[in-house]
């Protein structure tokens, strides 16, 4: 599943590419994957202009001239990819297509289905729950620290929890939590002041690592012009079991923890 990084990315490319442009029609292949019901969905979103395009957590917002916003969750295999005026051929998997101003045009493909789009209202509360943005001014010390008082959950699964840290998954919590020397297992209030300072720094640190790098690409991720990130050319730990730990030459492992795959080293992240 694209993460912070990979949807930032994605973010940025489309935005470029889409800003100003009119939606001139809409053509939707697979009905489930389109909110409100396809009809709504087509008469309400054509005719909009595309005003800018952001992110929020790990979905793409395109904000349009009215208000509303199209919020896309790429989910585990989604793709947003731009197509250039004549352009002939269709974008495999693609589940909805945008037609724009100037011929160009907007494919969500996802061949696994899981990926949605949702046509929101301005005043509509849809990210109620998605929690701290770990790039942004308000994710200070303090209160990424104060997320952590209490908490007995291994500090792993706390950040993966969206509701708490917006964007982190899988790939950058294994990144963050090496480089700062935690094991993923440890409870998350069971931190230590200085722990929990290099984590904050790590987390920051390797997502900006990794928009620089524009993402990583190890299954199906690409970015809006269907290119892949770099990266994973730079991963630590994640997928690297049985290789060695670039910082103390030890075996890197994979464990399993809350049913997601873990990688770490054992004798860089003590408990």
């Amino acid at each position: 599943m694209p993460e912070l990084p990979e949807v930032e990315t994605i973010a940025r490319g489309l935005h470029k590419a889409l800003a100003g442009k009119r939606v001139e029609s809409v053509r939707i292949g697979l009905p489930k994957v389109v909110s409100p019901k396809p009809r709504r969905f087509v008469r309400e979103l054509t005719g909009e202009v595309i005003d800018s395009v952001h992110r929020r957590g790990k979905f793409v917002v395109i904000s349009l001239a009215s208000g509303r916003s199209l919020v896309v969750h790429l989910r585990m295999t989604g793709r947003l990819i731009v197509q250039a005026a004549g352009t002939t051929s269709v974008q495999p998997y693609t589940n909805v297509s945008l037609t724009l101003s100037g011929g160009a045009r907007l494919a969500f493909a996802d061949v696994r289905q899981f990926g949605r789009m949702r046509l929101v209202g301005p005043e509509e509360p849809w990210a109620v729950e998605v929690g701290l943005e770990p790039l942004s001014d308000e994710f200070t010390f303090e209160r990424f620290s104060g997320l952590l008082d209490g908490r007995s959950t291994p500090i792993k699964v706390f950040l993966l929890d969206q509701r708490r840290v917006a964007g982190l998954g899988n790939i950058y919590a294994c990144e963050a939590l090496w480089e700062a020397r935690i094991h993923p297992g440890r409870p998350a209030g069971s931190l230590s002041r200085e722990r929990r300072r290099r984590l904050h720094d790590s987390i920051r640190s390797v997502l900006r690592r990794a928009i620089d790098q524009r993402g990583t690409s190890i299954d199906d991720y690409v970015d809006a012009e269907g290119l892949k990130g770099g990266f994973q050319n730079q991963l630590q730990v994640y997928s690297r079991d049985g290789r060695d730990c670039f910082r103390c030459g030890r075996t890197i492992v994979r464990t399993v923890l809350a049913q997601r795959g873990t990688w770490w080293c054992r004798t860089c992240q003590t408990r």
